[in-house]
Formats: structure tokens, C-alpha cells, sequence
């Protein structure tokens, strides 16, 4: 019998992230699952970032007793029901209706941190009233400054404890696959229009609930640029190609919580990270959807942790889709492994049960594959359980 992934609609049946991401495709149009899925380019940064886990490989232990074994931790001081962290995602309204409420409120039942972008299609106080659990807020410093400030002003004020300042997209990339859905920035084609006919349960949702907002940045949009393609200009003409160190200095002095920059890949950058005050870091590419022919975060993880010697928290992102891939992080040093295209395929496919199933199958193979190794904590895991293969 020829082997093929499940195909259905019963989330019960799906075994893995790669069949999470199918139930995803079929229930959205295109144009939505191609902007969960599209990366820069050539898409070589993504394929990169999902090759380079075939490049480690696991050397276990044998005969030792895993019974006990536990997949919980700690990130900044705080315990974590395993390493995983859900990572921030904007325009999640495509996904599923009020989509960030959905991927917060899974990440707390499950124990993790979630990072709220600050291009939600839900409000930041909304997700900290109706989710709970840890609330970290990521943050674009855009060109008018007073919105940053005053963002950062209201996630203290919610209870958010940690400020995700990403650093790698004050340009916008190419993402050519999503580009070819439209004829113009937010004005689909016709192709694009009739798939969204072909999918009437998606379209009938967004006809009830209308098409997302920016809610955190709705108050400094013009009111003449209110259609989707005027918000998207909006969002565009805000980000700063002058981004500069100054800029997480100057944040650092605002904000009391935790700071972490995002968008680090190479060692002397991490450096540059602690010394603006950083309390950790996260080694990204941007899941591939930025700079093409890229390095792989897993392939400079090593190097940036040997670097910082324990003095910044180290978190990771890029093709994670196995819970033995974020075991292969934290054995090369990472503290901590965001995703977030598997949750986004557990919220397109299904929304809030989506994502907790989503989160569900990440942490059952962590558990399966800690205890495989010979090993009976994340604290326990080293190089030392890992070959790098040609």
C-alpha cells in the first residue's frame, strides 16, 4: 500500500506538524496559507533552515532509566513547562477569527510563553484579558517613535513581561510567491478572488467579522488610509532602514522588563546586544522570509553561545517541526525555540484546538525523544548527544 499523510478533517488523526500543515492548506485560500508559508526569494534561507537539522544527528545513551524524565525548564527566572515559546506572527485574523486571542490562550493552557506582534489583529490588553499565561510583546521601532513609546507604555501596563524587539526587517524582503496573489499592494487577482469563492466556510467568516485591523497601531493610521492596501502602505512607510544600536539603547531606558533582540546571527552582534543591555537574544533568519542564500540559525547557534558564556538567555528560531529538532537546539546551547509557522498551521487548521494539538505533538516528541536519548531533563542535554554529519 502506497504510504500517504492523512488527508482528512479529523484533527484527532493528525500525527504531525507536516500533517497539521496540510489540514491548514486545504481550509484556507491560497493567498493566506502562501503568506504563512512564502519565504524570500529563491526560498534557499528556508529550505536552509530545514536542512540544517539533517546535518546533526543524535548519539544516545543506552540503558539508563528515563522514567522520571521531565521536558520543563526555566526562561528568565521563571519555570516553563518545556523550551518551547510561541513566536510573534502578524495579520493571524487571516488565519482564523481573532487568531491571536487563539494562539495565547493555547500557549498558557500548555504552559509556555506566547509573543504577542505588535501588527496583531487583537489588541495587546484584549490577548493579556482574555489569554493570561506569560505575554511577551514584540516590537517593530517604527519611524514615529511616539507609537513605540506608547506601545511599550500599555504592554507594562497589561502585565506583558518581555519586550521582542525585532532588528531584521527594517527592509522589506521579497517575498515573491505571496506577490504573485496580488496586482497590487492588498488588491488580489482574479484567480486569487475566485479561490476564496472555493473556500466558502473561510470566506463566510471573514464576510461575519470583516477583514482584521491593525489593532495596536490603529490610533496613528490616517483616517483616509483605512483599506487594507492603505494600512499595509502604512505599515511599510513606518519601518526605519537607519535601525541602529542607539535604537535598543534608547529602549532599554524605557522599558523595565525583560529585552530581547531579535533578528541576531552572528557572534559579534550578540556581543553588541549585551553590552546595549539585552537580557537575551534570538538567533534568526526570520524563518527565511528576509535575506536570501542566509545562514541557518542552528548552523551559528554554537558559536554565538560560546561567545556570551551563559551571560545572555538565548532563544532560537527557524524550521523547527519536531520536537527532536528543538531538542538538537538546546544540546548546541539555545535556552529557549520559538515557532511560528507549526502553531500557524495548528490556527489556520483549527484555530484555538489547532494550536493547542499543535503544541501537543511538539511536546509529546520532545518527551519521546529525551527519553530515546538516555536522558531525563532539558538541563541534561549537551553537544554531547549529537554527531554533525557531511
Amino acid at each position: 500500500m502506497k504510504r500517504r499523510l492523512y488527508q482528512g478533517s479529523d484533527l484527532s488523526r493528525v500525527l504531525s506538524i507536516e500533517e497539521l500543515a496540510g489540514f491548514a492548506r486545504r481550509r484556507v485560500p491560497h493567498v493566506v496559507f502562501e503568506y504563512i508559508e512564502a519565504g524570500a526569494e529563491d526560498e534557499r534561507t528556508l529550505a536552509a533552515n530545514r536542512g540544517a537539522f539533517d546535518r546533526w544527528r543524535f548519539c544516545p545513551d543506552t540503558l539508563v532509566d528515563t522514567s522520571s524524565r521531565s521536558i520543563a525548564t526555566t526562561l528568565f527566572g521563571k519555570p516553563s513547562a518545556s523550551p518551547l515559546i510561541v513566536a510573534p506572527t502578524g495579520f493571524n485574523g487571516l488565519a482564523w477569527p481573532r487568531g491571536d486571542v487563539a494562539l495565547a490562550r493555547a500557549a498558557a493552557a500548555a504552559g509556555i510563553p506566547f509573543t504577542l506582534s505588535s501588527f496583531s489583529n487583537t489588541a495587546l490588553e484584549e490577548v493579556a484579558n482574555e489569554a493570561g499565561g506569560r505575554l511577551w510583546l514584540q516590537l517593530y521601532v517604527l519611524r514615529e517613535r511616539e507609537l513605540s513609546r506608547r506601545l511599550l507604555e500599555r504592554a507594562a501596563q497589561a502585565g506583558y513581561e518581555a519586550l521582542v524587539v525585532t532588528t531584521d526587517a527594517n527592509v522589506m524582503s521579497g517575498r515573491e510567491w505571496d506577490k504573485r496573489n496580488f496586482i497590487a499592494p492588498g488588491k488580489p487577482t482574479l484567480r486569487c478572488r475566485l479561490d476564496m469563492l472555493a473556500h466558502p466556510g473561510w470566506l463566510r467568516t471573514h464576510l461575519k467579522h470583516g477583514m482584521p485591523a491593525l489593532e495596536n497601531v490603529k490610533d496613528f493610521i490616517p483616517p483616509h488610509q483605512q483599506s487594507v492596501a492603505q494600512r499595509m502602505a502604512f505599515v511599510v512607510d513606518q519601518l526605519q532602514p537607519n535601525l541602529s544600536w542607539d535604537d535598543i539603547r534608547w529602549l532599554r531606558g524605557l522599558w523595565h522588563g525583560r529585552l530581547v533582540v531579535k533578528g541576531i546571527l552572528n557572534a559579534g552582534d550578540a556581543r553588541r546586544a549585551f553590552d546595549c543591555g539585552a537580557d537575551g537574544i534570538v538567533v534568526t533568519n526570520h524563518g527565511g522570509r528576509q535575506l536570501e542564500s542566509c545562514v541557518s540559525s542552528l548552523d551559528v547557534l554554537s558559536e554565538i553561545v560560546d561567545t556570551l558564556a551563559g551571560r545572555l538567555t538565548v532563544l532560537v528560531d527557524g524550521g523547527f517541526r519536531r520536537g527532536g529538532d528543538i531538542l538538537k537546539a538546546v544540546a548546541l546551547g539555545a535556552d529557549g525555540v520559538m515557532t511560528g509557522r507549526a502553531t500557524l498551521y495548528g490556527l489556520t487548521a483549527a484555530g484555538e484546538a489547532g494550536v493547542s494539538h499543535a503544541i501537543g505533538l511538539l511536546h509529546g516528541e520532545m518527551n519521546r525523544t529525551l527519553g530515546m536519548l538516555g536522558r531525563n531533563s532539558i538541563a541534561a542535554l549537551g553537544p554531547d548527544v549529537l554527531r554533525k554529519v557531511s
